[in-house]
C-alpha cells in the first residue's frame, strides 16, 4: 500500500519508520521532510536522467571511435584529442586547495584502518563501530600471522608464549626502553607523572599519555605513537597474564579509526523492506541504542555500542578516549532507482536521492552529542560511482539541497569521492574541486575500476587476463595519481586519502607482509575486511608516519600521468592456450555464481565466498562486476563462445553447489539450472557488454525482486 507525500506515492511501511522512529527526537516535522524530499526529486530529478544519458552517449562515441580506429596505429594524443571532443576529458584548471572544514581527527590527522562493512548486518555493523580498540593478542592467537593457525579449542600455553614475544618485538619497535626490553620487563609503575619500566624510561618518554588505576596499581598503560594509541593491559589472573613476566595480559591497539556503514556495494536492498532495515541499522548506531543478540557457549549475549574508554593523565586529570570508530555511511549511486517511493508519474525515484535525504536526516541524532559520532558536527557520505566532474558537482547540489530542508549549515554533509571510474580518475582534480568545501575522502578501487575500465573500452580488444591486468603500468600510475592529486588539492590534514580492501579475511600472514605498501604509498586509510584485520593492520601505521610520507612524496614530484592511465590493459597479438582460457573462464564464472547465488536467494550482499580454489574471499558487487565484464569482453571478440561459456557456468555450478552443501538455507542450481541466480548470473555475463556501465547492481535487483515476488 502506498499513501501520498507532496506528490510522492510512498510505501506506507517507509512511512512509518519516518514518522514513528526516524523524525522524533529531531526537530523535524513530518511535513518538512516530505516535502524536502518531493522538491528534491522534482528539482533535480530530470538533471540526474539527463547525467545519466550523457554516460550512455559518450560510451556510444567512445565504441563508435575504437571501431573505426581498428586497423590503425594507435597515437595517445587522437586519442585524448577525441576524449576532450567529446567532454570525457576535460581541461585542468588552476591549482587549488580545499576548503572543507569542521573536519574530525579521525579523517583529518589520524592515519588508520577503515572497516566497510553492509549496513543490513546489525551484527557486523556494530562489530565495526566497537572496532575502534582491539585485542593484538586474540589476533595473533588466532590466526596465522604465526605461521599457521591454532587448532586447539583450549589455551595452548606454547603459542601464547609465541605471542608474548612477537608482541614484546612490536612494543620495542615502537615505544623502545633506553638500554632495556619490553621482552624482558617485570614492573611498570607510574611515578611522579612519569612511566618506568624496571626503573628505566622510555627513549620517548612522552609516548606515555595516560593509565588506568585498580587498587593503587597500573591496570593500564596508555602509550601513543603517529596519533595512534596502544594500551598495556595487566592482570595476573589470566593465563596468558600469568606466563608474562610483568602480568600484561594484552597489548590492546587503537584499531579502526573510522568505519564505512554500507548501503551500496556490499548489501542487497532492492525495496523498502530492505531499504528500512539499512535506515533502521543506521538509525540505531546515530541513536546508540542498536543492539543484537548472538549465541556463544551456549548462552546468549547481547552485543550494542561501546562506551569511551576512561584514563588518567601522566600530571593526573581524568580524560576520555573515543570508544568507537568514527562512522561514514556510503549511499548509493546515481544510476539505480527504487520500488519504495514514486513520482508524481508513477516512476520510481532515485534511490541516490532517498539515501541522501533519509541517512542525514538520521544522523542528525548524533550532531549535538558530546563524544558523538562527529565531534565537530559533520555527517560524512561516501558518494560511490560518480562519473567525472559534473556527477560530483551534482551531488554536492544534492546534499545542498537535503541540507535547505533539514535547516542544516551549508557543508555540514561532507563527502567521500570514489575514484572508482575512469571518467573520473582521468578528471581527478577537476572532480575534487566540484566539491572542494566537502571532499573528506577520495579512495582507490581496484575492482570496479577495472570493471569500467573493461566496459568503456570494450570494442578497443580483448582483454588481458585479470592477473595479467594488475600488472599493467596503467594500475600503478592510476593509484599513484590519486595519492599526488589529493595531496597536491591540500587533502593533508583535511580529508582522507585511502585505499582498497584485503580481500583474503583468513590470510593474515600476507597481509602483514603486503598491505603495509598502502600506508607507504602515502594513504592515510586502507580498507580491511574484519576487526581482526584492523587490528593487525594499525601495526603498519605504527611502523610508517604516514603523513612524513605524504611530505616525501610531495617534495618528489609528480608520479604518474594521465597518458599511461590511459594505456588499455589489452592483449597485444598474444595467444593463449585453450587450457588457459578454460581456467580463465572458469574462474571467472565460479566466482559470479558463489556470489550472486546468495544475493539473490538470500539476500546477502557481502559475504567471504569460497574461491574456485576453495580459498574464502570477500566478495561484493565490485568483485562480481569485474568477472562479468572480463567474460562478456572475451565473448564480445570471440576469445571464447557462448556455447562454451555456457558449459562453463553449468561446470561451476554444480562446483558452487558442492561448496555451499552444508548451508540448509542454499538453494541448488544443478542439475536443472533454471534457478533464478542462475539466470542472473548468465544475465550479467551474456548481457554484460550492453550492461549501463558494466553495473550489475539492474540484472542483480530485477532478478532478486523477481524471487521476492
Amino acid at each position: 500500500m502506498r499513501t501520498e507525500k507532496f506528490g510522492l506515492k510512498v510505501d506506507d511501511k517507509l512511512i512509518e519508520f519516518v514518522e514513528a522512529k526516524a523524525l522524533p527526537g529531531i526537530d523535524i516535522s513530518s511535513d518538512d521532510f516530505w516535502k524536502g524530499l518531493s522538491d528534491l526529486v522534482n528539482k533535480l530529478g530530470p538533471k540526474n536522467l539527463e547525467l545519466l544519458q550523457k554516460r550512455k552517449d559518450i560510451k556510444q562515441k567512445i565504441d563508435s571511435w575504437h571501431i573505426e580506429q581498428r586497423g590503425k596505429k594507435f597515437d595517445s594524443n587522437i586519442y585524448k584529442s577525441f576524449l576532450k571532443s567529446i567532454d570525457y576529458l576535460v581541461d585542468e584548471g588552476p591549482d587549488f586547495e580545499i576548503e572543507t572544514s569542521n573536519v574530525d581527527n579521525e579523517i583529518a590527522h589520524i592515519a588508520g584502518p577503515q572497516l566497510v562493512v553492509p549496513i543490513t548486518n546489525a551484527r557486523f555493523a556494530l562489530n565495526a563501530a566497537n572496532a575502534r580498540f582491539g585485542s593484538l593478542y586474540d589476533c595473533v592467537y588466532g590466526t596465522d600471522v604465526l605461521g599457521s593457525t591454532s587448532q586447539s579449542k583450549n589455551y595452548d600455553p606454547a603459542r601464547g608464549a609465541e605471542v608474548i614475544a612477537y608482541s614484546k618485538n612490536f612494543l620495542d619497535e615502537t615505544f623502545p626502553i633506553i638500554g632495556f626490553s619490553h621482552a624482558d620487563a617485570t614492573n611498570y609503575i607510574v611515578l611522579n607523572g612519569e612511566l618506568l619500566i624496571d626503573g628505566k624510561k622510555l627513549q620517548k618518554p612522552e609516548q606515555f599519555v595516560g593509565y588506568r588505576e585498580k587498587a593503587n596499581a597500573p591496570e593500564g598503560i596508555l602509550l601513543k605513537n603517529n596519533n595512534l594509541h596502544v594500551e598495556l593491559y595487566f592482570n595476573k589472573e589470566t593465563p596468558i597474564g600469568k606466563a608474562d613476566k610483568a602480568g600484561i595480559a594484552d597489548v590492546i591497539l587503537e584499531s579502526a579509526l573510522s568505519a564505512i556503514m554500507d548501503c551500496e556495494d556490499s548489501v542487497a536492498a532492492v525495496d523498502a523492506e530492505d531499504k528500512i532495515l539499512a535506515y533502521s541499522n543506521w538509525l540505531g548506531l546515530m541513536k546508540r541504542d542498536l543492539t543484537c543478540n548472538l549465541s556463544k557457549n551456549g548462552k546468549t549475549l547481547r552485543r550494542r555500542l561501546l562506551p569511551d574508554r576512561q584514563y588518567i593523565s601522566p600530571k593526573g586529570s581524568q580524560f576520555q578516549l573515543k570508544g568507537r570508530a568514527l562512522m561514514l555511511v556510503r549511499n548509493v549511486g546515481h544510476l539505480m532507482t527504487n520500488p519504495a517511493i514514486l513520482d508524481k508519474q508513477g516512476n520510481e525515484i532515485g534511490e541516490g536521492f532517498m539515501d541522501a535525504m533519509f541517512t542525514v536526516a538520521i544522523a542528525m541524532h548524533d550532531l549535538d552529542r558530546k563524544s558523538g559520532n562527529s565531534i565537530t558536527g559533520s555527517v560524512y557520505i561516501v558518494k560511490p560511482k560518480m562519473h567525472g566532474p559534473e556527477e560530483v558537482a551534482f551531488t554536492d547540489e544534492i546534499f545542498t539541497e537535503v541540507e535547505k530542508a533539514l535547516g542544516l549549515p551549508q557543508y555540514t554533509v561532507k563527502i567521500g569521492i570514489m575514484d572508482e571510474e575512469r571518467r573520473t580518475t582521468v578528471n581527478l582534480k577537476e572532480c575534487i574541486r566540484a566539491a572542494k568545501n566537502r571532499v573528506a575522502f577520495i579512495n582507490t578501487g581496484f575492482l570496479d575500476r577495472t570493471g569500467d575500465e573493461i566496459h568503456t573500452s570494450m570494442e578497443a580488444g580483448p582483454f588481458l587476463r585479470k592477473d595479467e591486468i594488475k600488472k599493467q603500468p596503467w594500475i600503478a600510475a592510476y593509484e599513484d595519481q590519486n595519492v599526488d592529486v589529493g595531496l597536491a588539492c591540500g587533502l593533508q590534514g583535511k580529508a582522507q586519502i585511502g585505499k582498497g580492501m584485503w580481500a583474503v579475511p583468513d590470510n593474515m600472514s600476507d597481509m602483514m607482509e603486503q598491505k603495509v605498501a598502502h600506508p607507504e604509498s602515502g594513504a592515510n586509510c586502507a580498507w580491511v575486511p574484519s576487526p581482526t584485520a584492523a587490528t593487525l593492520h594499525a601495526m603498519h601505521y605504527h611502523k610508517v608516519d604516514v603523513f612524513e610520507r605524504q611530505n616525501e612524496i610531495q617534495k618528489g614530484g609528480k608520479r604518474a600521468s594521465v597518458d599511461t592511465i590511459l594505456q588499455f590493459p589489452i592483449s597485444q597479438g598474444q595467444n593463449w592456450s585453450n587450457d588457459e582460457i578454460t581456467r580463465e573462464i572458469e574462474n571467472n564464472a565460479q566466482g559470479i555464481l558463489g556470489y550472486v547465488v546468495r544475493w539473490i536467494d538470500q539476500g546477502i550482499g557481502c559475504s567471504k565466498v569460497p574461491d574456485i580454489n576453495n580459498v574464502g574471499l570477500m566478495e561484493d558487487r565490485a568483485t562480481c562486476r569485474i568477472s562479468a565484464q572480463h567474460i562478456a569482453n572475451w565473448l564480445h571478440h570471440g576469445v571464447v563462445t557462448p556455447e562454451e561459456v555456457m558449459q562453463i557456468l553449468q561446470r561451476m555450478a554444480g562446483v558452487v553447489d558442492s561448496q555451499n552443501a552444508n548451508d540448509p538455507k542454499y538453494n541448488p542450481m544443478s542439475p536443472n539450472f533454471t534457478s533464478i541466480a542462475f539466470q542472473a548470473a548468465c544475465d550479467l555475463v551474456f548481457k554484460g557488454a550492453i550492461q549501463p556501465s558494466g553495473y550489475t547492481e539492474p540484472v542483480l535487483h530485477a532478478r532478486r525482486l523477481e524471487l521476492k515476488g
